[in-house]
């Protein structure tokens, strides 16, 4: 059986404000960032479309951004992540 999602996470203490994702089966199929440095996210999206959900949290977990100390934007990815797959 196919499960295909989409979802919305509302991102917390980094210039981003939200993350759009859709995947299935696992598998990213796109991500786009609201707010943020675009270049840098764009990026960021092309390089995980495609890739499995566990393996880009394992990438991107805990990384700290110099502006936000406590997260960054692809670390709210992996939480957003997180949170899709424990469901």
């Amino acid at each position: 059986m196919i499960q295909f999602m989409k979802y919305e996470y509302k991102t917390q203490g980094v210039c981003s404000k939200q993350i759009n994702l859709e995947m299935e089966n696992g598998v990213i199929k796109e991500v786009s960032f609201v707010g943020g440095c675009q270049g840098n996210l764009s990026g960021i999206a092309r390089l995980v479309a495609g890739v499995d959900a566990g393996k880009v949290i394992s990438l991107l977990q805990d990384i700290k951004c110099p502006s936000c100390k406590a997260s960054s934007c692809p670390d709210q990815l992996a939480k957003a992540l997180t949170q899709i797959i424990s469901v």
